[in-house]
């Protein structure tokens, strides 16, 4: 297992993003035996590893499970091992002798009962242990073959999942850009409101009070105060802050839940900004903000 460790470093100290989800296959053909390995995974919130082995290697099934495990690290998967036997030898047999001993005990049994040779064949062929499957002998060099072989499966396993990671790292990248250009475009929008807020309030206040009886000096106190309540720039700040963490661990290599737990921050700031926008064109904008980052969650769930 020494190669598939080494395996496992490179993994480890590679800077990309895998895919949970993987599929892997290997076949050879030796003699008149046909192997072949198949390491799938799916999606899943833990390590859910199966492992499959001919009966013969049975005793080998803790040590893959174990070595196979670091390896696929998260996710609902499966190493399955097949070995075909093209030889046309006979796997099971008849025991003649139990055979002649069971029949002798049926044939003094049967006098005087209506059974006939079927009846009696059909009988012994029931008999406990009349036919007999041969068992295959466990080989070492046999064994080195198929572990090989696995080896080889989980490359393909591996190669499956990176480039899989590619293609997610390079949506979350595209997600977390719009994010960020959607947050820039708020700015102008921000100061507009701003003027509109203060115009608003005013013409209510003429309206109500008097233009005359408006102190100015009050008036331009309340409007700050008022203003400040709306502010969403320690918002906007932070959400930068969390987009640009997010784009930190994309490059070295984290995996899904720490991802998953930015982007809780990410919607937690979007969602603050969104409850004092207060304003139609910032809503829209906190709304496409939401929806790209709707996407990156869905997809999170896919890395590993």
């Amino acid at each position: 297992m020494k190669d598939v460790q080494c395996c496992i470093f490179a993994c480890k100290i590679a800077h990309m993003l895998r895919s949970m989800t993987g599929y892997g296959k290997a076949e050879l053909q030796k003699e008149t035996k046909k192997f072949s390995a198949e390491v799938r995974s799916l999606n899943s919130k833990g390590l859910d590893l199966s492992v499959r082995v001919p009966s013969v290697y049975r005793d080998k099934e803790l040590e893959m499970r174990s070595t196979y495990g670091e390896l696929v690290v998260r996710g609902k998967s499966e190493v399955s091992i097949y070995i075909e036997n093209n030889s046309g030898e006979k796997r099971m047999h008849l025991d003649t002798d139990l055979m002649n001993s069971y029949y002798n005990e049926l044939s003094q049994w049967k006098e005087g009962k209506d059974l006939g040779a079927a009846d009696i064949l059909a009988t012994l062929m029931r008999m406990p242990e009349v036919m007999k499957f041969e068992q295959a002998e466990p080989n070492e060099d046999e064994w080195n073959n198929i572990a090989a072989l696995v080896k080889q499966a989980f490359d393909q396993f591996e190669n499956y999942r990176q480039q899989e990671g590619a293609k997610l790292q390079k949506e979350f990248e595209m997600r977390i850009a719009n994010i960020l250009r959607l947050r820039a475009d708020l700015i102008a929008p921000m100061e507009e409101r701003k003027e509109k807020t203060r115009e608003r309030i005013k013409a209510q206040l003429d309206e109500l009070v008097g233009k005359e009886k408006i102190d100015e000096n009050r008036f331009e106190q309340e409007l700050i105060y008022y203003i400040e309540k709306l502010d969403v720039s320690e918002e906007l700040q932070r959400l930068l802050s969390n987009c640009e963490m997010f784009n930190e661990e994309l490059n070295g290599g984290a995996q899904g839940r720490k991802l998953g737990f930015i982007s809780q921050e990410i919607g937690r700031e979007i969602n603050t900004i969104g409850s004092k926008a207060n304003d139609a064109t910032m809503q829209r904008m906190v709304v496409e903000m939401k929806d790209e980052l709707e996407k990156i969650k869905e997809q999170i769930n896919n890395v590993l």
